[in-house]
């Protein structure tokens, strides 16, 4: 028989234990390495038993074991200290605290989590970096509140047939088994959000709090029995159901996680949030619904768009049209308009914000973008890609004025990086990982220390991996008697790449098969073999990657390389840490420039590994030739099959000569001098650049704290400067078609002209219903493309002098020649308003209807 309902008797724990309910209870422990430690020691071959998770420790310890553990002194010596040195961390100022007119609060909205295995609320690379975003901002002191969804079967679990087919298990998940807590009102019911749905539906939802060390993370669960079958199955998995279904879990996100937001700050008195935070389109929502609040509070709509796109940001994380949430219009006009219609809150002006060039679709990112005063994205190669996949929303400026800007992604280090490390960093270089300090000093450490790690990490892994091998080829259907095998599948002396992902097909799981014959060599070489570790999950619905992932396990079945190249099933966090700390070389191959950023190499270059990668994402940006290898790409070949035909030559090739050389060149059985040279130059390159906490510094410094900053200064005295910058921004647009550039003349440049020389421009302006001090005039100049185009051109401000009657205002300025070659210049005019963070906010501007006053030639 099966039971109708699961749930978890949790241990009454002794008074003297009380302690490590608070312990086991703040997610600081997935981190802290000394609390792992005593949970440990509660009952070791049970904490191997539960996979490290201490809600399910107490759950299964016995009470003999836990009145034995209340009556020993040295236990409880230990337990007050743990619980201790958790009340200091939660109390003590740190970075943030430093900071003068910082932000009260920032609310965090995301889909996913991936705090630790024992919480499994994420899918891939977006939950995981919203894990490390919050365990940052706790280390620092960042006052972040996190909202996002309780996910009752969460992402999947992943096992393989016998054929090498992705199977797909969704085990049900007990809140009361996990870290969390319910959110309660002070008469201790618990507390519930409400959104509205049509056909007079509500959707309720209870708030779950995952304390994330001083960060609360608030998880809104619909599986309560006010809902109906449908709506309480709303959060049931990760990225699941149909589109409805999605837009559902996404109204619940950003409405329901705005209002839960306002629950908890009432029963608890944390500070409201100044800033909001959206991690991707998904949250998008959250927008709506401040302007619902404030326009209940009498403000008109364009008013509380403008308070509340002030201390917004949002974050892009695709680079790909194909991975933005699009819905149907009709389908957005359902759940907003009708007889569901908030009154304040017209639906075209909804559907506005989320129009794109297909009148039929509601874009997420651009409604997130157009409800932001501040967007980036989380690579400076990404943020390229998206100026260029986003242009269309600031027709007429340069691709570099588009206001998306780009914050790098940034990792964990306490989380990701090995215990051995984290030990010989602590001992030698004290402000390593707190400070981001003192990274030249890993010169100074022995090669022979560093590269004994290395050696235990990489041992660690293939035991690892033999263990997930055996219960794979166990659940594909095997027989211990066939898997002798596997005791010396993988060998903890040979070179270990690693390659673990989601598999979606441009990041390229199955590129290294492209020549097999050629892959056997390097994993048989008799001189210098290479072992491949592999994991990664497809998407249910994704067949292609489903197949890509057969492929890769066929080739790793067959006997003559078995031992060399492994795929390991249901890829996670616990997973990931081995690897990244493990692997000698992380491999990343997407097609470029198809990969946001990354971060799984950020780990492994943390752990000594060095990476092998395409130049994508955050390699892009900071390999400097000597921290690891980049693959040569292909970029101008169109023909998919040849293209990736080439890039894979290029992988086996820099292998064979460069990986492998490297690795084994050793003299008398010491470390290998030169990959020594490269791992302690990757340390110290990299480090400093790749941890979490820099980018949550980037995050503070130029997004967060000056998002604060525009929202105080549009909600002050009862939101009149709000109120004031509506009315500009409503008068500036209607009046724009009015705005001319309708003469330019130039003075100053005779027939040769000189570098050092300057041009004065006068320029006639037709302002139409403007004044001169709503728009900003400018002179464009700099180098001269091949079709006249300006090139990353400078610009210089020019003065008003007269303003006609009519309202033709007359401008002057000087342009200098400050280069030599092709120079030309042309002048345009902008919105200009002390409260506009980029002059291309509005997406308005006037240029000449031909190019004006244009000088080609040689500047000398």
């Amino acid at each position: 028989m099966r039971a109708i309902r699961r749930f978890t008797v949790r241990t009454v724990l002794p008074a003297e234990l009380a302690a490590l309910g608070e312990l086991v209870h703040n997610l600081r422990w997935s981190w802290h390495p000394e609390t792992m430690d005593l949970f440990a020691d509660v009952d070791s071959a049970l904490w191997e038993q539960v996979g490290h998770d201490p809600v399910a420790l107490l759950g299964a310890v016995s009470p003999a074991r836990l009145a034995e553990l209340a009556a020993d002194r040295r236990f409880l010596r230990r337990l007050a200290d743990a619980a201790d040195d958790l009340r200091e961390y939660m109390t003590s100022p740190r970075w943030y605290q430093t900071l003068p007119e910082a932000a009260r609060a920032i609310a965090y909205f995301s889909p996913e989590y991936g705090i630790a295995a024992a919480l499994p609320q994420y899918s891939g690379g977006l939950g995981i970096l919203a894990g490390d975003h919050l365990k940052a901002a706790s280390d620092l002191g960042v006052p972040i509140l996190a909202v996002g969804l309780l996910y009752r079967h969460g992402y999947f679990t992943q096992s393989l047939s016998p054929e090498g087919w992705q199977l797909e298990h969704y085990p049900s998940l007990d809140a009361g088994g996990l870290p969390l807590s319910l959110l309660k009102d002070a008469d201790g019911a618990p507390v519930k959000v409400r959104v509205a749905l049509p056909a007079e539906r509500v959707l309720h939802a209870q708030v779950w709090v995952a304390q994330v060390g001083r960060v609360p993370l608030l998880l809104l669960d619909s599986d309560v029995a006010d809902n109906d079958t449908a709506a309480r199955d709303i959060t049931d998995r990760l990225y699941g159901g149909g589109t409805d279904h999605r837009l559902m879990q996404e109204l619940l996100l950003g409405v329901g996680g705005v209002r839960a937001i306002r629950a908890y700050c009432k029963i608890t008195g944390h500070a409201d949030p100044e800033v909001f935070h959206t991690n991707e389109g998904h949250a998008g929502f959250l927008g709506l619904e401040r302007i619902r609040e404030l326009t209940e509070a009498r403000l008109s709509f364009d008013e509380a768009l403008e308070a509340v796109r002030a201390g917004t940001v949002f974050t892009t994380h695709t680079p790909v049209p194909a991975g933005i949430d699009r819905f149907p219009v009709d389908m957005i006009e359902r759940h907003f308009g009708g007889a569901n219609a908030w009154p304040t809150v017209p639906v075209e002006r909804i559907l506005a914000l989320g129009a794109e060039s297909d009148p039929g679709r509601f874009n997420m990112a651009i409604m997130g973008m157009r409800l932001a005063q501040r967007v980036n994205g989380v690579s400076l190669l990404h943020g390229e890609v998206s100026r260029e996949m986003f242009k269309a929303l600031w027709p007429g400026f340069d691709l570099d004025e588009v206001p998306i800007g780009s914050i790098t992604n940034g990792v964990h280090a306490p989380t990701w990086v090995g215990r051995e490390f984290m030990e010989l960093a602590g001992r030698e270089l004290p402000s390593l990982i707190e400070r981001a300090r003192g990274w030249d000093g890993i010169e100074k450490i022995p090669d022979t220390e560093i590269w004994q790690i290395r050696r235990t990490l990489r041992r660690r892994l293939v035991e690892g991996a033999r263990l997930r091998l055996r219960r794979s080829w166990r659940e594909r259907g095997a027989s211990d008697a066939e898997l002798g095998w596997i005791d010396d599948a993988l060998d903890p002396e040979v070179l270990t790449i690693g390659f673990a992902r989601r598999v979606p097909s441009y990041k390229r799981l199955t590129l290294m098969l492209r020549d097999p014959k050629r892959l056997a060599g390097l994993l048989l070489d008799p001189d210098k073999p290479v072992q491949i570790v592999i994991a990664g999950k497809a998407h249910p619905a994704d067949e292609g990657g489903k197949k890509l992932i057969q492929q890769i396990v066929k080739f790793a079945d067959q006997q003559k390389v078995r031992h060399r190249i492994v795929f390991l099933p249901d890829y996670d966090m616990a997973l990931g840490q081995l690897m990244v700390q493990g692997c000698d070389v992380w491999l990343n191959n997407p097609l470029r420039p198809l990969e946001a950023s990354g971060t799984s190499g950020m780990k492994s270059a943390l752990n000594g590994g060095l990476n092998l990668s395409i130049r994508d994402g955050w390699w892009d940006e900071w390999y400097d030739g000597t921290n690891g290898w980049a693959i040569p790409t292909a970029d101008g070949v169109t023909d998919p099959d040849r293209r990736d035909e080439l890039e894979a030559a290029a992988l086996y090739d820099l292998i064979e000569h460069e990986v492998s050389d490297r690795f084994y060149d050793r003299t008398a059985g010491g470390p290998p001098r030169r990959w020594m040279e490269m791992v302690k130059h990757t340390l110290t390159s990299l480090g400093p650049k790749v941890l979490a906490g820099r980018m949550l510094r980037d995050y503070v410094v130029d997004l967060y704290n000056p998002a604060a900053g525009s929202a105080r200064a549009l909600s002050a005295d009862s939101y009149t400067p709000a109120k004031a910058f509506a009315a500009w921004r409503v008068r500036v647009t209607r009046a724009w078609p009015g705005v001319r550039v309708e003469h330019i003349e130039a003075s100053g440049v005779g027939d040769a002209p000189e570098v050092g020389a300057a041009i004065e421009l006068h320029a006639t302006i037709a302002l139409g219903d403007l004044e001169a001090d709503d728009v900003l005039v400018q002179a464009a100049y700099g180098k001269v493309g091949p079709h006249d185009e300006l090139v990353r051109p400078a610009y210089a401000k020019m003065e008003v002098g007269a303003v006609d009657d009519d309202g033709r205002a007359h401008y002057k300025g000087v342009v200098p020649l400050d280069r030599t070659g092709a120079f030309g210049y042309t002048v345009r005019v902008v919105p200009h308003h002390a409260l506009l963070v980029k002059s291309s906010e509005l997406g308005l501007i006037a240029m000449p209807e031909e190019p004006a006053g244009m000088t080609n030639g040689t500047l000398r």
